[in-house]
């Protein structure tokens, strides 16, 4: 089932469009909102993207960029574009709950560092998404404020973590959100809901006012309609924060010059891991169809093969679920959050923590304590930390010959709701593309590339490495140029 099938309207303009038309004063930023609150007045019921609609802080925002353009000023390079914020996110005074009972109602008391800088630069924030409560999914069941759907067939999954800020694109709610990846959590649901998910290099777009789930792993990134949109989204929300301890210098690379460079002579390799087992048959033949694409338009590509990217997904849920049980340790009934009364701070402690806590965020933190404890954190968690070196070494060697590489970015195409969630293990298995790239903090993108058999959407991830978002991007819009003519 098409979105067009599925929900109302037809496609609205991209972010780069209504930037422009806004700046220009040929459209009012109120006018610009008003559509796009319509079209989550129609739909929002039955895909549930966001937690909280914010519209008459949306209004009043789009208000100031309308005086702004009527005063001669330039607001910025996504003047009056809609943007949809994951909630796990700080925004100031406006509920961030990461759809846990144990956040329900906190307001921060600042903005983070990619929330400001969207709003300098023109956007108007319509709402905070729903996901899988404290990132840890790939369906976002795994949420307290319910599931989101697929606005491609309202009974599959839209994937996860950000599985709200995926469908919010999807749906036309927004032409941009943002999300955050820890293991694949924006690039997988962009997948599945059809839409485009970049995760940056690590460090280079802050981490200030992200609640964190696995701090050495924890990226945040945008989602969009198209390529172009993803890449100015980056380049306003990236760059050095002195507020991020694990920031790079300097700003976001020049991504958006370079995207009509093509891809003639880029070296382009082919996974050979993540095209076998347990990747779907229909989605394997529509990634070896964008490695055909991308050898007609210029490039080189062959077979690569990247061996310990077979061990990502048991080292990652190892090291992630390590960090999650010393993150969360803060969430202790004292401080902020759920409280729940009991005779001794121990004891009410344990009872906030059973309470505001679900299932697969309890399941994590056991885990991750269990790995770090005395007489099992070198057998656990040390060993994990080798196979992350390993992966990045194997990964360095791929790259001393090709340019970027390329895979599917979930195995399968979004599967039905319940499907998985009885099995953490076979869950946790749609992160095995998208894993390897955060262990080794190298950049990857999802973008669209047809529909498997089932008519849902199929996305290749192209990988680059460290500081590699051009060559990214490069080939990313030759990707989008294919799907698109195909």
């Amino acid at each position: 089932m098409s979105v067009e099938r599925a929900l109302s309207g037809s496609p609205l303009p991209s972010a780069v469009e209504t930037a422009a038309a806004v700046r220009a004063g040929h459209r009012s930023a109120v006018e610009v909102l008003g559509e796009r609150l319509e079209r989550i007045t129609a739909d929002e019921d039955r895909v549930h993207a966001f937690n909280l609609v914010t519209a008459e802080r949306a209004r009043a925002a789009a208000e100031s960029v309308d005086a702004r353009v009527a005063a001669g000023e330039d607001p910025g390079p996504l003047a009056g574009v809609p943007v949809a914020v994951k909630d796990n996110l700080c925004t100031q005074g406006v509920a961030t709950t990461c759809s846990s009972r144990i956040l329900a109602g906190w307001e921060p008391p600042y903005d983070a560092t990619v929330v400001d800088r969207l709003q300098r630069a023109g956007a108007v924030v319509v709402g905070k998404t729903n996901l899988d409560e404290f990132a840890m999914g790939s369906s976002t069941e795994h949420s307290a404020t319910g599931p989101t759907r697929n606005p491609h067939d309202l009974s599959r999954v839209p994937g996860g973590s950000s599985g709200g800020s995926a469908a919010a694109v999807a749906a036309g709610f927004a032409p941009i959100a943002l999300g955050s990846d820890t293991g694949g959590s924006i690039r997988q649901p962009a997948a599945l809901c059809g839409v485009v998910g970049v995760k940056p290099t690590y460090g280079l777009v802050s981490r200030l006012g992200l609640v964190a789930f696995g701090s050495s792993l924890d990226q945040v990134g945008p989602f969009a309609a198209t390529v172009a949109d993803a890449a100015v989204v980056c380049e306003v929300v990236g760059g050095h924060d002195p507020g991020d301890s694990t920031s790079l210098p300097g700003a976001f690379p020049s991504v958006v010059e370079h995207l009509d460079d093509g891809v003639d002579g880029l070296r382009v390799g082919l996974v050979t891991e993540m095209l076998g087992d347990g990747i779907a048959g229909d989605v394997a033949a529509r990634v070896r169809a964008a490695a055909e694409a991308l050898a007609a338009a210029g490039a080189t590509v062959e077979e690569v093969s990247v061996p310990a990217v077979a061990y990502g997904l048991s080292a990652y849920y190892l090291v992630a679920p390590a960090e999650a049980s010393s993150n969360l340790a803060r969430y202790d009934g004292v401080r902020y959050g759920v409280r729940v009364d009991a005779p001794t701070a121990g004891e009410m402690m344990e009872a906030s923590r059973t309470a505001g806590f679900g299932d697969e965020v309890k399941r994590r933190i056991m885990l991750g304590t269990y790995a770090l404890s005395a007489g099992y954190y070198d057998a656990f968690y040390g060993k994990a930390l080798r196979v992350r070196t390993l992966i990045r070494a194997d990964f360095d060697a791929a790259y001393e010959r090709f340019d970027v590489l390329v895979s599917p970015t979930s195995p399968t195409t979004a599967f039905a709701f319940g499907d998985k969630t009885a099995d953490p293990l076979q869950m946790y298995l749609n992160d095995v593309c998208t894993i390897p790239t955060n262990l080794a903090g190298h950049p990857a993108a999802s973008v669209p590339f047809g529909v498997g058999d089932d008519g849902l959407p199929v996305g290749v991830q192209v990988m680059a490495p460290a500081l590699g978002e051009v060559a990214m991007f490069r080939t990313a819009a030759v990707l989008e140029a294919s799907a698109g003519a195909s």
